[in-house]
């Protein structure tokens, strides 16, 4: 049986001129914050502001615990705080997928996963409209500044994958970060420059820097985490005794997800 969450999937759009778009954010999310909620609705407005795409749902796929790096909750301690996080969104679900996987998994496997889950193999899921024709899914990667800076590091990505993800059958939505700026990057990594026009950057108004090593630190700490995350996750942290562990090493979260 198909356990792929649908339940929040609009059916239909609501103006069949535009282009049917699915966004998916990978990373560690340990914990997940407010900040990688937020990135979402900034990315909803982008969108809606920008008229050739209408959002069709979002999905968080936390990485499997074969990333292996310090500071990684349990996968499904991961993916838990991540169903906490969106119970109360209209539009947001979490794929287990890739965390219940035992190794690593590469970001195109993971997107080329949500293609086959939501256009099928022959185009059997995809979009219906009103007439009853079928129109395919867009499905892009959602992510933050730091994430694309790594986009430049020599030999960290493939330049074939990168092309695949950034070119025109996925595509990126980069949420911009204090203190990054991405549109060097965009000039500087040539594949970025290559995809420039499937890679949209969108601006934050409001910065948040929320991260997720410094929530480790503050539960180590004993400090407060009271409005950086969700309540219903930081009652499930000290339920389960999440963090309270000092790392080796505890590197920022989702920057080296690849």
């Amino acid at each position: 049986m198909d356990s792929f969450p649908r339940q929040k999937l609009k059916a239909t759009l609501t103006d069949t001129s535009k282009i049917p778009l699915v966004l998916v954010a990978c990373g560690s999310f340990s914990p997940i914050t407010y900040l990688h909620l937020r990135m979402f609705e900034m990315a909803l407005d982008w969108v809606n502001d920008h008229g050739a795409y209408e959002i069709l749902g979002g999905y968080f796929s936390p990485v499997s615990d074969g990333y292996d790096k310090k500071g990684l909750a349990p996968w499904k301690h991961r993916v838990k705080m991540c169903e906490l996080s969106v119970m109360e969104s209209k539009w947001l679900m979490v794929d287990s997928w890739e965390a219940s996987r035992p190794t690593w998994s590469k970001t195109l496997s993971v997107l080329e996963h949500f293609d086959e889950h939501l256009n099928g193999k022959n185009n059997e899921y995809c979009c219906v409209l009103p007439d009853g024709t079928k129109k395919r899914i867009k499905i892009m990667l959602l992510a933050g500044g730091d994430l694309i800076q790594s986009f430049a590091v020599p030999k960290l990505w493939a330049e074939s994958d990168l092309d695949t993800i950034l070119g025109v059958k996925f595509g990126c939505v980069v949420i911009e970060r204090t203190g990054a700026d991405i549109h060097d990057f965009l000039l500087k990594s040539d594949a970025l420059y290559r995809n420039r026009k499937s890679v949209f950057v969108v601006k934050q108004f409001i910065h948040n820097d929320i991260s997720s090593t410094k929530i480790r630190l503050f539960v180590r700490r004993n400090m407060s985490i009271k409005y950086l995350l969700p309540d219903a996750v930081i009652d499930y942290i000290y339920k389960v005794d999440l963090y309270s562990l000092p790392q080796d090493k505890d590197d920022d979260d989702d920057a080296h997800i690849i």
